[in-house]
């Protein structure tokens, strides 16, 4: 399938690895122009290099943390007309609300919202302007189904995800899409850092809660990082402007719900 999308711009944030990393594949096998920024500059060499090798996609590096805004706008220096979004984020680890401070309650706001949120602000009037975006923010399914262990990224990114019902629907007669995915258990370094946090504080051994949570899924496994990328990669297709405001599972059927 041609995507429609083929000498686009597009910005990745978090894009050295994980989800991030195959959104930003996935973009330039459809050989859309990439400025993707991650905060470590050896991974992030690495993974432009690697782009760069399988797709012959242009890659534009940018070395920042997205969460301040210095890094937001040199960011947007080297885009300045992006016509894709993908924001990413890592999420907090695995705790106990109680022993969370103020401050720790801001930094994960700050990222899993607050960001996103601003590098939305920044460019979605520009994508209207030009009568075409498409913005996919990588959330998870903690905002259809709380997990405990979880509280803070149940609740900043619900807020996201609230915030966005609001303008994606502001912002599709222009068709700038919005929309939000939801990925359940995805071998990610992400997911390696939640299991290693709940083996530290169960006593069980990494290994037997990695395979207990994949058992527990209808798909027998966890899902791949690159089956994440492709469901982006589509949804920031020129096929995809009747889809807005919406919260897409990927996670193998977990979610118990009919709706």
């Amino acid at each position: 399938m041609d995507l429609g999308i083929s000498g686009r711009n597009a910005i990745v944030t978090g894009a050295s690895r994980g989800m991030g990393k195959a959104a930003a594949m996935a973009l330039a096998r459809e050989n859309v122009d990439l400025t993707i920024i991650a905060r470590t500059p050896e991974t992030l060499q690495a993974t432009a290099a690697e782009i760069r090798a399988a797709t012959g996609a242009r890659v534009t590096t940018v070395v920042g943390d997205i969460t301040t805004l210095a890094g937001r706008e040199v960011v947007l220096s080297a885009c300045p007309k992006p016509d894709i979004l993908v924001n990413n984020a890592d999420g907090e680890l695995p705790g106990d609300f109680r022993n969370w401070s103020r401050e720790d309650w801001l930094r994960g706001i700050d990222r899993m919202m607050l960001t996103p949120i601003d590098m939305i602000r920044l460019t979605v009037d520009g994508m209207m302007e030009r009568e075409f975006g498409r913005i996919v923010n990588i959330v998870s399914r903690s905002v259809k189904i709380a997990q405990a262990e979880l509280g803070m990224s149940n609740a900043a990114r619900s807020g996201l995800v609230g915030f966005v019902a609001g303008l994606a629907r502001q912002t599709i007669a222009h068709n700038v899409t919005i929309n939000n995915m939801l990925p359940g258990i995805v071998a990610s370094d992400g997911q390696r850092q939640h299991v290693e946090v709940l083996a530290q504080e169960s006593g069980r051994s990494f290994d037997e809660i990695w395979a207990a949570r994949a058992a527990q899924n209808p798909a027998g496994r966890y899902g791949r990082p690159e089956e994440v990328g492709a469901y982006i990669a589509f949804l920031c297709s020129a096929n995809a402007g009747f889809v807005t405001a919406q919260n897409l599972l990927i996670d193998g059927g977990q979610y118990p719900g009919t709706f």
